[in-house]
């Protein structure tokens, strides 16, 4: 693989493993089963952790309880069955510091790999047993063999680094570390594609000296610089990526601008109004509730956004509670009152269902000026699309599109469908943005040309009422402007938290519950299953349902909803609860978000610890939503550590961004970044919670090199995306 100049991450991409000395038919099965396949997945497989071979690990310092990687030689090894018949392997280790003994458990293999003389890496809890140290079923990673053999011997009192062994592929640590520095030695100097004066700004080592120096560290000093300028290097891509987007949105954009007015965005309840104002103006001056400060200001960089000839790309994020469907609803009217149509998507059914009735309520009084029908007015057409209608409904639905009779739609993902098409669709709006891919919003964006018969891009805004970290915001969003809503409606009372544990807390709940609906309220009950399993210990709704109509809540009316009933069904449920013909309703993950009953002053959680926090925070939004004071239950002990910082982080604050923030601490960013990460584009060095300055350099320089030219002054760079972006991706961001 050497040659003199030198060499792209793109030509690694392009050098499969089996090109590697000692890489056979066998080991590349196995280097593929881990997702290696070339040079460069090798190379970006990075050490978990590194041995520093260069001090003596004392093991006479570790206590009970210690998780430790200690480096140690087998001194003796034997295996035996226990009486219940299992194979145990025994081995004492020592170091000039000490010994303790380590024990497998059904790895009868273990006596194979670790004979008397051979030297390891030890990963694992120390416990005691009967006044002994030991750990038992240890991650196990061998570095020196029985007789001495070594892949380098000049890795002795060096700092050896530990990478993710499969025991599955039958790779060790070893092994890979072997692999990856024939691939360094072999591959020689690497291309650096970031311009020198970003490099020098920001104090980066360079690409060949980081990629020694994470894999090849010479001082335990080398890692950080390295892993520093890796980490950078995955932020620019994604962010340089999300620039060229957003470059090419904009240069092919064939948007038009809706005027909003400011004096009609300052309209409060009672102002004045009259047909022949604003469908906004009439809208705010017709609503029960002013405008937050927050929403406000949200509304005027939306009205700023619409009144561009630039389409708009924005993404609203608001807590639970916080008014976004009335901006939403306002932007919308912005586009009709430019004689244009609307489109709400929403991930589920019954959320699209309830945003149906919430819009039809909301707008009920607001006529349209139509020439096309007796008296020139008509009021406005809110209509539902989704996969469950019966096709005559549909094709009424379709044509009203078509003919531009239909003002506002409300659908699930059968607005993506080839036969829906606009006579003008101006402003789409996507809810719940991350219950949907990143291409659903593409197709959503990228064909809303295509669907109208003005051939132009509607306006765009995605929100969320699920708050995310601004870190993860500028990766998982970084191709949309961002506003948010970070002020609830006045009069709004905290909502009270409890955990209940206790028989004695859970017969309190219960008592609430009926208080509450005695004051003429209503309450949820949250099950994480529909029907029982013998699998699973969960409150089951279904079975739930039954016993509190029996037990805690006899003589209350109360009613069951879940995912698997029919639409008809959950309808009938839902508007029952609404108009208060039930009082409880016993309920799944279903009514997680959208789901809007002002009287709904309690909710109570079971099994609240199976649920994320981010699910716990949505969920307790179903209550709070008038000046009552309301109230939400977390039943069940926690089983872990962390199930009980999620509910305790529950209890201690109802801002959903703090929740985010923790949230993020607790679960990883991997979960958070749901599907704007993929294969190659995965943060596999860089950590949303450590690296939020690189992260912030990154897209000040990804920014200012797009609007430079466009990257066309850095052909190195625009190679080294290819590498990360499938063709189609590829041809549509880079085509001169």
């Amino acid at each position: 693989m050497s040659e003199a100049a030198p060499r792209r991450l793109r030509q690694l991409g392009d050098v499969a493993v089996s090109e590697l000395r000692n890489v056979g038919e066998k080991r590349a099965a196995a280097l593929a089963s881990m997702g290696i396949e070339s040079v460069f997945d090798l190379l970006t497989t990075y050490p978990r952790r590194y041995v520093d071979r260069t001090k003596r690990i004392d093991l006479s310092d570790l206590s009970v309880g210690d998780e430790a990687a200690v480096f140690a030689e087998v001194r003796r090894i034997s295996s035996r069955r226990t009486r219940q018949g299992k194979v145990m392997v025994e081995a004492t280790v020592s170091d000039d510091g000490g010994s303790f003994k380590v024990v497998f458990f059904n790895q009868a293999w273990r006596e194979r790999q670790l004979p008397v003389g051979t030297q390891a890496l030890f990963f694992g809890k120390v416990t005691d047993y009967r006044g002994q140290r030991q750990m038992t079923n240890p991650v196990v990673d061998v570095i020196v063999g029985a007789a001495g053999d070594e892949r380098d011997a000049s890795k002795v009192g060096r700092v050896v680094p530990i990478y993710p062994a499969s025991g599955k592929a039958g790779l060790t640590s070893w092994e890979m570390g072997g692999f990856v520095e024939e691939s360094l030695r072999r591959a020689g100097p690497l291309l650096d594609p970031v311009p020198e004066a970003v490099r020098a700004a920001l104090d980066l080592v360079d690409r060949t000296r980081s990629f020694w120096g994470i894999h090849l560290p010479d001082d335990p000093g080398d890692v950080a610089p390295a892993r520093r300028r890796l980490a950078f290097d995955e932020f620019l891509r994604l962010q340089l990526l999300l620039a060229m987007r957003r470059r090419r949105l904009e240069e092919t954009a064939a948007g038009v601008a809706h005027p909003i007015s400011d004096d009609d965005l300052d309209a409060e309840p009672g102002a004045l109004s009259d047909p022949s104002s604003s469908l906004v103006r009439r809208f705010l001056a017709g609503h029960r509730f002013t405008l937050t400060g927050a929403q406000r200001r949200v509304l005027g960089e939306i009205a700023s956004d619409m009144s561009s000839p630039l389409p708009m790309h924005r993404l609203l994020q608001g807590d639970v509670g916080s008014g976004k469907t009335m901006v939403a609803l306002t932007a919308l009217l912005a586009a009709i009152d430019g004689g244009r149509q609307g489109a709400l998507m929403a991930p589920t059914e019954v959320l699209a269902e309830q945003h149906l009735v919430s819009i039809r309520q909301d707008l009920e009084r607001l006529s349209l000026h139509d020439d096309a029908v007796l008296g020139g007015e008509r009021p406005l057409s809110i209509q539902l699309l989704t996969g469950k209608l019966r096709a005559k409904e549909r094709a009424s639905v379709l044509e009203g599109l078509r003919r531009g009779s239909v003002d506002i739609v409300v659908g699930t993902h059968a607005l993506l469908t080839e036969d829906v098409h606009f006579r003008a669709l101006g402003a789409v709006v996507i809810d719940e943005q991350h219950r949907f891919g990143v291409e659903q919003r593409a197709a959503l964006r990228d064909k809303g040309r295509g669907r109208s018969d003005e051939e132009i891009d509607p306006d765009l805004l995605v929100m969320t009422a699920t708050p995310i970290p601004r870190t993860a915001a500028m990766v998982v969003f970084g191709d949309l402007d961002r506003s948010v809503l970070d002020e609830l409606p006045s009069g709004r009372l905290a909502i009270i938290t409890r955990r209940a544990t206790t028989d004695d807390q859970v017969a309190a709940c219960w008592a609430k519950v009926r208080d509450e609906v005695a004051q003429g309220r209503r309450a949820y009950v949250i099950c994480p299953l529909v029907e029982g399993s013998d699998r699973v210990e969960a409150t089951s709704a279904v079975e739930e349902r039954d016993r509190l109509a029996r037990e805690e809540l006899a003589g209350l009316r109360v009613g069951l909803l879940h995912g698997q009933m029919k639409g008809p069904e959950k309808e009938e449920v839902m508007a029952r609860f609404r108009l208060g013909d039930l009082d409880v309703l016993v309920a799944t993950v279903v009514i997680e978000v959208g789901v809007d009953v002002p009287e709904a002053s309690v909710i109570v959680i079971e099994d609240a610890w199976r649920f994320g926090l981010a699910q716990l925070h949505q969920l307790r939004g179903r209550v709070g939503r008038s000046s009552d004071q309301s109230y939400c239950f977390l039943l069940g002990e926690a089983p872990s550590d962390d199930a009980a910082r999620r509910l305790q982080a529950l209890v201690d604050s109802n801002d959903g961004f703090v929740l985010a923030e923790i949230d993020l601490d607790l679960r990883g960013e991997g979960t958070l970044l749901g599907a704007r990460q993929r294969g190659r584009s995965d943060l596999r060095l860089a950590s949303l919670r450590r690296d939020e300055d690189l992260l912030v350099a990154a897209q000040n320089a990804a920014s200012a090199m797009v609007a430079a030219n466009g990257l066309s002054d850095l052909p190195e760079m625009v190679d080294e995306l290819r590498l990360f972006v499938d063709d189609e991706e590829a041809d549509y961001l880079f085509k001169s």
